[in-house]
């Protein structure tokens, strides 16, 4: 819907304004200044003829015929003045080449009068009642002076004449700008409407069709980037999607499966060695609830920014013994062989509990999707200013296609040996991201290595996380 008043009125009018602002300006320089040379001109043209003539002034008795001929060729009236001895002086016209007429209209000239006073040539622009003339008084002599008054008619007409087509092009420019201004501006806001009419498409949730604006002007930026903002928001919105669906799923199977031995207990015909079988079954269902509702929180925290970490002097080889020691059964129960390669101390700036964390899901994830008898190693390691924690593995490896995809949320590698929710990994890239480091993973036939690459730090010295007792205790319990 067009806006009265709207960027295309106002666009338009600013084009107007631009283009009547320049002519206007142009105008004003041009006519007074055209208008001054050809008023200068005229009069130079006149002192050119009338100081020669001057010199030929012949005797007073004489004057009348010398003004008329005078006149005839400067084209132009010449009055013959005396200069009366009075104060302050007069002039008194003898002889004027308009016969018949007074010259009481030129006996109070003041470019004559001002050769009284400078006894030389002298010039100027007057205007009266009958119009505008090009005077011009040449001394003859101390007693006498002769006027040569010419019309400015014919140059001024010249200047009516360019300012009359200048105003014509002024108004025709004007008319011009204004519907150049309306059509240009009318494809602008056109341009502009498409890409209101996207954005509102896209916040109502539709994200399928592209934006697209040939420009390749700051619209066409724009439109670029409003389409780049409509790929990401379409992630999003699947991202959001496949979320809350993996989640809803994740939830559901777990508590179906509790109400499912809910209800098989309130069958009293049950044995008491079912009975046991069915409860520890529920709490491993229980222990996955948990679990997984602590990993939405932490998802959802990281999510919102408000997932804090702390920045402390953390052992990563005392933090590997420690896992070692905690998974022990796990490996023991699913026939893996765990180990720990962490002899010295690696000291790193992290988060401690936040480190065991990661370590936990790294060390988990390769014991679930690893067959029986393969080994699992936990390294420790300084590599220049950084410091790792690796988790190592002689397992089947990773396909390259699935890779990058296993740190996506709720992703599972496909196979028989795929389960838990798919959120540990993705949990630890983030928790990482949040103490300065990064989770990397390099895999093949012969094995997958993922490592936690946080910043190293300098040992604490008498620090309580020098003390394994003191570190353990605190990293195990977050």
């Amino acid at each position: 819907m067009t806006v009265p008043g709207g960027i295309r009125v106002r666009l338009a009018l600013a084009l107007v304004a631009i283009v009547a602002g320049a002519l206007g300006t142009a105008y004003l320089i041009v006519v007074p200044s055209l208008e001054r040379q050809l008023v200068d001109s005229k009069l130079e043209q006149l002192a050119n003829l009338a100081v020669p003539l001057a010199d030929e002034l012949p005797e007073r008795e004489l004057w009348d015929d010398a003004v008329e001929g005078f006149a005839g060729t400067t084209n132009s009236r010449v009055v013959a003045f005396e200069v009366l001895s009075t104060n302050p002086p007069a002039l008194l016209a003898i002889a004027d080449s308009r016969r018949g007429g007074s010259a009481r209209d030129v006996d109070q000239d003041s470019v004559a009068l001002r050769v009284v006073a400078s006894r030389k040539v002298e010039r100027g622009r007057v205007t009266d009642t009958t119009g505008d003339y090009a005077h011009v008084a040449v001394p003859v002599g101390p007693e006498a002076i002769l006027l040569f008054r010419a019309s400015l008619a014919d140059s001024l007409a010249t200047v009516r004449l360019v300012q009359k087509r200048l105003l014509l092009a002024t108004a025709f420019a004007l008319l011009l700008a204004l519907a150049l201004g309306l059509t240009a501006a009318g494809m602008l806001a056109h341009r502009l409407r498409r890409l209101e009419t996207a954005a509102e498409r896209i916040a109502s949730g539709d994200f399928a069709a592209p934006i697209v604006d040939h420009g390749d002007d700051e619209i066409g930026q724009l439109a670029v980037a409003f389409d780049s903002m409509r790929v990401r928001l379409a992630q999003l919105d699947n991202a959001r999607k496949e979320f809350v669906a993996n989640a809803s799923h994740e939830l559901r199977t777990p508590l179906f499966s509790l109400g499912g031995f809910l209800e098989l207990l309130t069958d009293e015909e049950l044995d008491e060695q079912t009975r046991h079988e069915f409860l520890a079954t529920m709490q491993g269902q229980v222990t996955r609830l948990t679990k997984l509702s602590a990993d939405l929180l932490d998802l959802s925290r990281v999510d919102a920014g408000q997932l804090d970490v702390v920045e402390e002097p953390v052992d990563l080889a005392y933090a590997v013994r420690t896992l070692v020691a905690e998974l022990e059964h796990v490996a023991a129960a699913s026939g893996h062989v765990l180990a720990a390669d962490a002899d010295g101390e690696v000291w790193a700036l992290a988060d401690a509990g936040r480190v065991v964390q990661i370590g936990r899901a790294l060390a988990v994830n390769a014991l679930v999707h690893t067959p029986a008898g393969t080994n699992v190693v936990f390294r420790a390691r300084r590599r220049g200013e950084r410091a790792e924690l690796v988790v190592e593995d002689d397992g089947p490896g990773i396909p390259p296609v699935q890779q990058d995809a296993v740190f996506e949320r709720f992703y599972r590698v496909e196979g028989g040996m795929a389960s838990g929710s798919g959120l540990g990994l993705s949990i630890a890239r983030e928790l990482a991201r949040l103490m300065n480091g990064s989770v990397g993973l390099e895999s093949g036939p012969g094995g997958t290595v993922v490592t936690l690459d946080v910043p190293g730090a300098s040992a604490p010295g008498d620090s309580p996380f020098s003390r394994e007792n003191g570190a353990g205790v605190r990293m195990a319990n977050r």
